[in-house]
């Protein structure tokens, strides 16, 4: 069910055996993401339950899912990075089909991040699914 984008960050972090080297790709795909405008980092975008300043403004255009995302902490730029990858182009009715946490586990971030990433991650997946589901 993953996207094609998703699909090529699952082989990438095939290729990395170290998780040092995962971490580095995982910061570089948030780098590359194009930055939110600061004017969108309101209330109505922070999502509750991250341990870092995390924004998400979900898009919906041709019965298709998209969103915006920033962070202050690298890492966690760089997951939404890896959610936007999992998500974005969706028909909207799939997004709540996603397996998020199965797909999240493909890559090993299950088992790498700490306790509020995790939480933050899953607030995240929340926010992005509850925005589907409300369109």
């Amino acid at each position: 069910m993953a996207t094609a984008a998703f699909e090529e960050i699952a082989e990438t972090f095939e290729f990395l055996d170290d998780w040092e080297d995962r971490y580095r790709h995982v910061i570089e795909l948030g780098k590359a993401m194009p930055a939110m405008d600061p004017a969108l980092q309101v209330p109505a975008t922070k999502v509750e339950g991250c341990a870092s300043q995390v924004w998400i403004l979900p898009q919906i255009a041709g019965g298709r899912f998209d969103f915006q995302g920033d962070s202050d902490a690298l890492i966690v730029r760089g997951l939404i990075a890896v959610l936007h990858a999992l998500y974005a182009g969706l028909p909207v009715a799939e997004v709540g089909a996603v397996d998020a946490p199965a797909e999240l586990a493909r890559l090993g971030l299950d088992a790498h991040l700490s306790a509020q990433r995790s939480n933050g991650l899953r607030a995240m997946v929340a926010r992005i699914r509850d925005s589907a589901a409300a369109a």
